[in-house]
């Protein structure tokens, strides 16, 4: 696993690398005449949005319980912290999926919350997918861009489909015990035997709660929704000329990217890169598909720490009621 991190520290050096260029090529100047056109308070208001996207999102992992879940307001402050850490960590996305796990072990078993973060995951993904078909389909209907860009939405879809239809036939096969030894060290599970159970609760969720399985799939497809309402109103303060059709097109193919780029922390540089040549396919300035890439980063630096915030909080009180006992003795 020690080759995984240093892969991608590579990449993620490599994404800062491929940003200075960007920066270089297109010239400081452009971007921040684009960039100056939103105010600070805007700045402030373009973060609230992803707020509801989490909020949203978190109804739909409540839903990937089997039976009662978590509270949610627990789940939410879970999911924010978990979803935090996914970005930061060099685990990929599954750091944060084992902090969301211990955050809620007060409140639920870890025999309830480990199948729901990979169920969630799973409809968050399929979620995801659906939305890549509707942005295909606004950009084959509403919107004039390149044959190029079409291509690639096609390709990306087509990448999606084939790993979540995979994932999801392998927890319908039974076949997550063989992952047993990757679960361990992702902190997921204590011990591989618990991934026999572990297999036998994801095939009864499938197969025996299918309307929550539909429920949470609808609730993180209205999530990848307000992500493109979200862009709408960046490219708005931005003063980009741009509506709703095209929010929903660069939503699709930046989810896209960030799923084809996962191996990447933060899918940094990469996704740059493709908003920047999206955005002159598009019709729009490399400029300011880069200045948007740039608020966007700066609200998910603002969401990332308040994860962390959460996560020392969580941390904090969990030593403070480790040691009550122990004084307790004394």
């Amino acid at each position: 696993m020690g080759r995984v991190k240093i892969l991608r520290t590579l990449l993620f050096a490599g994404g800062v690398v491929l940003l200075i260029f960007l920066v270089i090529r297109i010239g400081a100047g452009p971007i921040v005449s684009v960039l100056s056109r939103m105010a600070w308070w805007q700045l402030v208001l373009v973060c609230l949005p992803y707020g509801l996207i989490m909020a949203v999102d978190t109804l739909g992992w409540r839903y990937a319980f089997a039976d009662k879940p978590a509270p949610y307001g627990r789940m939410l402050l879970a999911r924010i912290a978990g979803e935090a850490l996914n970005l930061v960590t060099a685990l990929g996305s599954v750091g944060g999926e084992a902090v969301k796990v211990w955050l809620l072990r007060s409140a639920v078993s870890y025999e309830a919350s480990v199948p729901s973060v990979i169920i969630a995951k799973t409809t968050s993904t399929i979620a995801q997918t659906l939305l890549l078909v509707v942005g295909l389909v606004v950009a084959k209907t509403f919107v004039p861009v390149k044959g190029d860009v079409i291509s690639g939405m096609f390709a990306l879809l087509a990448v999606e489909t084939l790993l979540v239809g995979g994932f999801l036939v392998t927890q319908l096969a039974g076949l997550v015990r063989r992952a047993g030894g990757l679960l361990t060290w992702a902190g997921l599970i204590e011990d591989r035997s618990y991934a026999e159970r572990l297999d036998s609760n994801l095939r009864e969720f499938y197969r025996h709660r299918w309307h929550r399985f539909l429920l949470s799939v609808a609730f993180h497809f209205c999530g990848w929704l307000l992500g493109a309402l979200e862009v709408a109103a960046m490219l708005f303060v931005l003063d980009i000329p741009a509506g709703v059709a095209t929010a929903t097109v660069i939503e699709a193919v930046g989810s896209g990217v960030r799923f084809a780029s996962f191996l990447v922390p933060g899918s940094l540089g990469v996704l740059e890169g493709a908003n920047t040549g999206l955005f002159v396919a598009l019709g729009l300035r490399a400029s300011a598909g880069l200045a948007f890439s740039l608020v966007r980063r700066a609200r998910q630096m603002v969401w990332i720490g308040l994860g962390l915030l959460v996560l020392v909080g969580a941390s904090l009180q969990a030593k403070t009621a480790d040691a009550a006992p122990r004084r307790a003795v004394q």
